[in-house]
């Protein structure tokens, strides 16, 4: 099993400071490779129960300037018996065997590692085989850390701060239509790479596992009822018109309530994704929303689906798009998304480009996770987020696209 620390950041709760230059890590922060039992988070205690040496724990965090660090580690063993680890940092590798005693808390010294300049840091560490008795690890000590000269993300929350450009719009437009490419760059899994969202939903395309992607369409019920479906009225739930084939449906909550729809589809990474989204007004207080997507071995458009839905009356609003780490267990990869050619179907039936976007973020991105960017590249906006890569885009930074490209063939 590896445990693994980057320099800024660390995974967790509020730092703890054991004294002026020394920072505890709490082990439940740290992410798992593989994800598959090997070893068990424990949030109420904020330790890790590690139990096979084939899985790693990875810690990543900032350091701002080049130093030297003295690494401890706390644990307890539920069993007598030797133990062999390992931690690396960098192209660092420390290596120690010590006999650990049944229920005895134990500080385990791995003495010094350089740290050769400033940035983000990997630190790992790692076992051999099945341990002979469970490990609880509690927490990674780092001492001789430069006074204010560090960042760690302590918050329980691991997932990668969530990222949007936000497209400017007049109010009074009235938007029949919202077009969007998105090219997928990387693609960890528990990704949600949006295209075209609104103010009653949002579309987009997703990785579900190793095996399984999907284009998902999803549409607000009425109200603020935020995660029990049953809970919503009749009366204020959307209601499914149409949907196309291979197409699920159902109801959605823990993130408001709605309607859900999604196709099963193996989009390829690398392969630019077209997505459109309509908005019908049906009578003064109810408009029909559907998602359309240009399927790419059909080369056509195909219906994911439509929703009635109260409330409305009206056109789309609060245009954007976004891209999320919806499982925390992947939260230290790296996501790339490139979003570009963006038109709006006004109601006098005429196309017009959106080339400017405005860059937000969630509130892990505030202060926890800075590993989050927005920006110009190839022609097209892109947002990124995770990785530990260094730097950061500031919230609300104003972006432009060049102008050109060509609205989607519609209807």
């Amino acid at each position: 099993m590896v445990l693994v620390l980057i320099g800024s950041f660390l995974w967790g709760r509020t730092c703890t400071t054991l004294q002026a230059d020394t920072l505890s890590v709490p082990a439940d922060t740290a992410y798992l490779q593989p994800h598959d039992g090997g070893a068990r988070i424990q949030r109420r205690d904020h330790c890790l129960i590690w139990r096979d040496g084939h899985t790693s724990l990875h810690w990543y965090g900032q350091i701002k300037q080049a130093t030297s660090l003295e690494i401890q580690l706390d644990c307890q063993s539920t069993g007598d018996g030797p133990i062999n680890l390992e931690l690396r940092v960098g192209s660092q590798t420390l290596a120690r065997t010590i006999y650990l005693q049944a229920g005895q808390k134990t500080s385990i010294d791995f003495g010094s590692v350089s740290i050769p300049k400033a940035g983000y840091h990997h630190f790992a560490l790692s076992s051999e085989g099945d341990f002979q008795h469970p490990l609880t690890v509690r927490s990674l000590h780092l001492s001789e850390l430069p006074e204010d000269g560090y960042h760690f993300n302590m918050e329980p929350r691991r997932n990668a701060a969530s990222v949007h450009l936000f497209y400017p719009v007049a109010r009074e437009t009235k938007v029949k239509a919202f077009y969007t490419e998105l090219t997928a760059v990387e693609d960890p899994i528990h990704t949600y790479y949006m295209a075209c969202g609104w103010h009653r939903g949002y579309f987009g395309m997703q990785v579900n596992s190793p095996e399984e992607r999907r284009i998902i369409f999803s549409v607000w019920d009425r109200g603020e009822e935020p995660t029990d479906p049953n809970r919503v009225a009749e009366v204020d739930r959307v209601r499914l018109v149409n949907k196309g084939d291979g197409v699920f449906t159902g109801r959605f909550g823990n993130e408001g309530t709605g309607g859900h729809s999604h196709l099963k589809y193996p989009w390829k990474t690398g392969s630019n994704q077209k997505f459109l989204v309509t908005a019908e007004p049906t009578d003064a207080t109810h408009t029909r929303f559907s998602g359309f997507y240009f399927h790419p071995d059909s080369q056509k458009w195909m219906l994911i689906s439509s929703w009635d839905t109260p409330g409305e009356g009206g056109y789309l609003k609060g245009l954007y798009s976004f891209s999320e780490n919806f499982g925390e267990s992947t939260g230290h990869f790296l996501r790339k998304a490139l979003y570009g050619n963006q038109w709006i179907l006004r109601d006098e039936d005429t196309w017009e480009a959106l080339t400017v976007a405005t860059f937000s973020h969630d509130p892990t991105g505030h202060e926890h996770r800075l590993d989050r960017f927005m920006g110009v590249e190839q022609g097209q906006f892109f947002l990124s987020h995770g990785g530990f890569a260094e730097g950061f885009t500031p919230y609300g930074t104003r972006f432009e696209r060049p102008g050109g490209g060509k609205p989607p063939a519609w209807p």
